[in-house]
Order: C-alpha cells, then structure tokens, then sequence
C-alpha cells in the first residue's frame, strides 16, 4: 500500500469521495462531529452529502474524547462518554469533594430551570471568590465538562450556549467500550497507528496501553516508513483522490492524525491551524491543503495559497456557494 492508497482509503471512510445522507449516520460512523463552532457540523455534514433540516437537535452537542465538543448521537453517548467518564481539567486545581459540591449546587439549580453560566455567576458570586467563579465558569466549560462526561448535561441544542439536564450516564468501563470504538475508529479513520487512535480518543501515554492490549490481529495491518497501520478490509473498493474537495473547519481529515503533511503541507500549517488552535475550512486540490474558504457576511470566501488554474477557482467558488445557499438561514 502507497501513502496515495492511504489517502483514498481515508477519504471514504470519512465519506469525502461518497455520501451518507443522514447526519446522525454520519456522526456515529464518524465517532461524532466536530463543533468547537457549530456551523462546521452543518458544513461537515454537507460537504459528505447529509441533509441538515433539522440538524440544530438532530444530534447532542457535548465534550467529548480531547475536550473538544462534538455533535454525537443521543443513544452513543454512553458508548463514547465511558472513556473518560467526567475527567475534567479543574481536578487539577480543586479537591474532588469541593468540586463535587459545586456541581451537586448546580444540578439543582438547572432542575429548577436554570440553565445558562451567566445566571450562575451571578447566584454563586455571593458563596465564592471570582477565581473560583471564573474557573467553574469558564468559557471553556468548567464544571459542566465534568457533568457532560458524566453523561449528566449537554448544550439545549446544537447552537445553544445555555445547558440541559440529560440522562445519557456511562454504564460501562473504558475497558469494555475500547475494542467496539476502537473498531469503529479503524473502519472510519483507518489506515491509522496506534499513536493515531491514542490521540483521536484522547489517551495520555499510560493509557495508550489499553490499546496495544486490543486484539490487534482482528485488522488488516502493514508498514510505511516504520509505521504500522491498521484499517479494517471490508472489500469495498475506493474511489480516486478527487481533483476539489472542500474540508470543513476541525475537519477529521486533518485533526485525526498525528501525521498531517499528507494532507496540510507543512509550509501551510500555521495558516489552517491558528496559534490558538482553531483549525479553518480548507480547500484541497488533489487531495493536498491548497487554500482557505468560508462564508463571510452571508457571501462565499475563497482563497487559495498559490496561483490556480481558472477552472479550479470557480469550481471552488462555486461549491463554496452551494454551502452558502443551502445553509442560508439555518446556521
């Protein structure tokens, strides 16, 4: 196998060279969509063929595997939240019986209809100081990381800031979840490493472990460049790398791996991915970052990074535009 077998191997498995049109499909087959912005769920889910009426409750905005938010299926959040089970970075500042007692306060407060951090700043100010506060609410999730991972909360909807209690609590351990998921990620993302899975799902290096521990001889396996990759051989044949393919913002194809120059050259890296992490909808000319596109003030943004072909500009432009059109008043 080539690094170009590789590359048509990804793109259908993340369905950038065919469709699935049901969001929720998507998102399981994918392990969850990514939504640090919303709106990349409705350009992701797009691009790969999936109608959108909807898609704001369609799926459950949450954390998980990284920290990062995604959009899953409702009934796959025990499944996927059973990794990690309400780890959150404020352990790493309070003791657990302090910081279980701030999310019990706030349990009861969204049963009696309080559902948004502002509202909570302001009935906690009196109890705590503003360190405190600022780090339970932070804008980076605070407590309600802990209490999604639990299964406990999720964001109201796909675009809301304000949160709802839920009842999706892992019943299982990660050990009795990994193979499945970890199936599930070598279908999908395969041909992938180890290190690919242990960084997709978040693992720190004890964990990855777990693992090497799987019953790996269950995949097909080979190696490039001393790197064993395993995928999942199902038969199915795989069409050519495309000559234009949008990828949206956080898209799976670049943030999956811990090998990215396949796809993001590195002499592109730093204008995709930001110093602040955000990664930016791309566009891709034979399989390879080659510009930037969006949709700004309700109008189509395209920018490649070196001079293209004139067909190759508007057959971007216009694919940009048919996103536009088909999200016009929906994100």
């Amino acid at each position: 196998m080539t690094n170009e077998d590789i590359q048509r191997r990804r793109m259908h498995g993340l369905y950038l060279t065919r469709k699935c049109g049901d969001i929720e499909a998507l998102s399981r087959e994918l392990l969850g969509l990514h939504c640090w912005f919303h709106r990349n769920v409705a350009f992701s889910a797009l691009i790969r063929g999936a109608d959108i009426s909807g898609w704001k409750n369609a799926l459950t905005k949450t954390w998980l595997y990284r920290g990062t938010l995604h959009g899953a299926a409702f009934d796959d959040l025990p499944t996927l939240l059973a990794l990690h089970k309400g780890e959150s970075w404020l352990g790493r500042y309070y003791e657990k019986a302090f910081l279980e007692t701030i999310a019990e306060e706030v349990m009861r407060l969204m049963e009696d209809g309080v559902y948004s951090r502002a509202e909570m700043r302001k009935i906690f100010a009196d109890s705590y100081n503003d360190d405190v506060i600022k780090n339970i609410f932070s804008p980076w999730g605070g407590i309600f990381v802990g209490l999604a991972g639990q299964g406990k909360v999720a964001f109201r909807d796909m675009t809301s800031r304000g949160f709802d209690l839920i009842d999706a609590e892992p019943t299982q351990t990660t050990e009795e979840v990994l193979p499945d998921l970890l199936r599930r990620y070598f279908t999908a993302y395969g041909p992938a490493t180890l290190d690919d899975a242990a960084w997709f799902f978040g693992f720190q290096r004890d964990d990855k472990k777990k693992l090497q521990a799987a019953d790996l001889d269950t995949y097909s396996r080979f190696e490039i460049d001393r790197r064993t990759y395993y995928c999942v051989d199902d038969g199915e044949d795989f069409a050519d790398i495309p000559e234009l393919t949008l990828l949206s913002g956080f898209d799976p194809i670049i943030v999956s791996y811990t090998e990215r120059s396949a796809v993001l050259p590195p002499e592109y890296k730093k204008q995709v991915i930001l110093s602040s992490g955000i990664c930016l909808p791309t566009i891709a000319v034979n399989g390879k970052v080659a510009g930037l596109w969006n949709i700004r003030k309700g109008e189509p943004v395209v920018v490649f990074f070196d001079r293209q072909p004139k067909r190759i500009q508007a057959a971007a432009y216009e694919l940009v535009d048919n996103i536009r059109r088909q999200t016009a008043g929906r994100i």
